[in-house]
């Protein structure tokens, strides 16, 4: 039987692969939340589509997000309140909540590493390539981004995936993040978990250059 296999379910002790979905679980209720709420909703398709393609192929979804400020919060109270219709965020919310089997993290900080246990979960889940998705670009993806480089992961941050309060913002990161950190910023549609798992498999003890394949 494998370790702790009661307190995961049915989502995967080991895996080369995590999918980040960061700060997507919000209420947009904050300065300029307006402006990243529009930007933000032409990606919500592409998350969720991203998500059901991980479950499927049985690559852990990790939801990582701020926790308002607030020390007392939990990731429940945290979901119940932001998919509430008295807040601008609930229809983002409402078509990302998360499956039972989905890990999560509260973060304090702009990085989803920062002071989290989100570490010590993709350690023992055997992570090697990081797939980050969420808002804001320039902010808690590129420090979450910034601080996966410096612990060797490889990094995948599809264009489509991410947004930013200004357009310019969100692509000088991308274009930062790729040649800078090494993140691929290929379209979602372009990734297929299947190939990359094959692909590692073949390479058991080398991190993954973050190179997905393109799906056909």
């Amino acid at each position: 039987m494998p370790k702790n296999e009661d307190l995961h379910g049915s989502a995967p002790d080991k895996s080369k692969f995590a999918l980040l979905i960061i700060d997507m679980i919000s209420d947009f209720e904050f300065e300029d939340g307006e402006k990243l709420f529009a930007n933000t909703q032409p990606i919500v398709e592409n998350i969720k589509s991203l998500i059901e393609k991980a479950r499927r192929s049985k690559i852990p979804v990790v939801y990582v997000n701020d926790n308002f400020g607030k020390w007392q919060s939990d990731f429940t109270k945290v979901l119940e309140h932001c998919a509430d219709e008295s807040v601008r965020g609930h229809p983002i919310v409402r078509q990302l909540k998360p499956d039972e089997e989905d890990y999560f993290v509260l973060k304090p900080k702009h990085s989803a590493f920062f002071s989290t246990t989100l570490e010590v979960l993709l350690e023992y889940l055997g992570a090697e390539t990081l797939i980050l998705t969420g808002i804001a670009t320039n902010i808690c993806i590129l420090f979450t981004a910034n601080d996966a480089y410096m612990r060797d992961f490889g990094l995948i941050v599809p264009r489509d995936c991410v947004a930013a309060n200004e357009t310019e913002q969100n692509e000088q990161t991308l274009e930062f993040v790729q040649s800078i950190l090494k993140a691929d910023t290929r379209p979602s549609g372009e990734i297929d978990f299947e190939q990359m798992q094959n692909e590692a498999s073949d390479k058991p003890q080398t991190i993954m250059s973050a190179q997905p394949a393109i799906q056909k």
